[in-house]
Order: C-alpha cells, then sequence, then structure tokens
C-alpha cells in the first residue's frame, strides 16, 4: 500500500517491550476464518484461492474478520486520486500490487495476491501472500516459491546481517539467480503506530540508498519486508483506476510480506499463525 504517513527514523527505532511485541500484535487473517461463500478457506495462509469466486468475495470476508476482532482497516479510504475503496489490496496475474477488489472471478490457473493491513490495541500489522488458484503452470509456481522463498531468506539474514543493505543485496541475488526481477517501483517500511514509518525497506541495493538511507538492524525495530517479484521485466505500469499497478510485459508477478521485529533474541515475523506457521 503506498505510503499515507512517515514519522522519522529516530521515533522507527525507538525501543519496544517483548511485552509490547507478545501482547500488541496480532495474525492479519485467522487460520479460522470460515465465511461460507469461501467455503472455509484460509484466505492468507497459503490455501489456494476458489475457481469462481469474486475478488470482492475475498475482500469482504477479510473486512468482516477484522470487525469481529475489533481491528481497524488500514487500506480502506487512503488518500490518493480517488481513495483506495477496499479493505484489500487483491492483484490477480500480471497485476503487481494496489489491485481493487471487484466483481472479476478467479479462474483455474490464475495467481492471486492478497495485501491487506489493520491497527489493533493501537498498533500496525501489514502482510501480503500470492496463492494459486488451482493448478498452475510450472514455471507460475516456481515464480510463487521463489518469492516467498525471497521473504524467508530475508527473515534468516535480518539475524546475521549488521545493516539493511546487506540483507536486501541478497534478496536480489537470489530473485535474479532464479532468472526473475524484483520491482525497484515499490518497497517495504516500518510500521508501528502508523502504518507507514521511516525507514523504506528496499528489496535491491541502490547506491542512493547505501548512502542515505541504509540502516541498522538493532532491537526495537519493526519493518515490513514485501519483495515482489516479476516473471519477467520489472517495470510497471498505472493502470486508468490510478491504484492498480501491473507488469509492462503482461508477465506474472508475485508479492508476499511479513511484519517483522528485531527483538534482542533476533528477527521475529509478527503476522504469522497462532502456532507460528507462515505461508
Amino acid at each position: 500500500m503506498v505510503k499515507e504517513k512517515l514519522i522519522t527514523k529516530e521515533e522507527a527505532v525507538a525501543r519496544i517491550t517483548e511485552k509490547d511485541i507478545q501482547g500488541l500484535f496480532y495474525p492479519i487473517i485467522d487460520p479460522s476464518i470460515s465465511p461460507t461463500e469461501l467455503n472455509r478457506r484460509k484466505i492468507a495462509t497459503g490455501v489456494d484461492a476458489v475457481p469462481g469466486a469474486a475478488t470482492a468475495e475475498l475482500d469482504a470476508a477479510v473486512e468482516a474478520f477484522f470487525a469481529e476482532h475489533g481491528a481497524q482497516p488500514l487500506f480502506k479510504g487512503v488518500p490518493g486520486k480517488v481513495p483506495f475503496p477496499a479493505v484489500c489490496c487483491i492483484s490477480v496475474n500480471e497485476e503487481i500490487v494496489h489491485g481493487i477488489p471487484g466483481p472479476r472471478q478467479l479462474r483455474e490457473g490464475d495467481i492471486v495476491s492478497i495485501d491487506t493491513g489493520c491497527r489493533l490495541d493501537g498498533w500496525c500489522a501489514d502482510a501480503a501472500v500470492t496463492v494459486p488458484v488451482g493448478r498452475v503452470a510450472p514455471d507460475v509456481q516456481r515464480l510463487i516459491d521463489v518469492t516467498r522463498q525471497t521473504l524467508e531468506l530475508a527473515i534468516r539474514l535480518m539475524g546475521e546481517k549488521r545493516y539493511w543493505s546487506e540483507v536486501a543485496a541478497e534478496m536480489d541475488a537470489f530473485v535474479r539467480r532464479h532468472g526473475f526481477s524484483t520491482v525497484e517501483s515499490f518497497v517495504g517500511h516500518g510500521i508501528g503506530r502508523e502504518m507507514h514509518e521511516e525507514p523504506q525497506v528496499p528489496n535491491f541495493v541502490s547506491d542512493s540508498f547505501r548512502r542515505m538511507g541504509d540502516f541498522e538492524l538493532v532491537p526495537g525495530l519493526v519493518i515490513a519486508v514485501e519483495p515482489m517479484v516479476n516473471m519477467g521485466t520489472k517495470r510497471v505500469r498505472l493502470l486508468q483506476d490510478h491504484w492498480t499497478q501491473v507488469t509492462q510485459d503482461g508477465k506474472p508477478s508475485a508479492h508476499f510480506e511479513h511484519t517483522i521485529a528485531m527483538t534482542p533474541q533476533g528477527p521475529q515475523p509478527l503476522t504469522v499463525g497462532p502456532h507460528g506457521e507462515s505461508w
């Protein structure tokens, strides 16, 4: 989701306690969610989306879950040329990010990215997952797998490296080794009391980032890490709805994201399931 507000880097890395982390961050999507129209499918835990389901149905299920648990959706109403109209960004196939849910029905062989965020007890969380709709082509499944593995690599390296640039460089190299491209037009972000805080968290490294944007991975830092990986070119274009970003060559894109806290014991993903399960 595009930035709505940034706080200073000093505020973003202010220390938070283990009690804050354990008590105030929750999974974005409850694995037990079971709206009738989705046939008890788990929206964002890696289970296939249903062929024939409309993207608006996915969004409605997430909105209902947030309401049930008193969580405030973060995406709906975000300002732009037109305010973002939904609780989730739902992007299908060549759509990279910021797709608007609607009547479009998912088809066998599609891939769908679901990106959502909420505020609970004053704290924000942001997460995304890409899932196949039924059976997909082997190269498309490999795109999903590599993108998920890129996020997993980042989480592991956050416990081994000192600076984010070291993590981002290895993420991008991993993507390129598999023949894909890292989207550079959109990056992750700090997160806490607000959805978008400093620092910016790219999935690649530029000279300007090394000079002016790099940051140390210190306890108390909470960031949303969200690799977006394209099968073809990294170039993107904006659709006429003023939100949906698609690949310039029309090839598929995948997107995974977790909110991650740096603790004295190392990185801790906060948007995982109740038993620590990830995507």
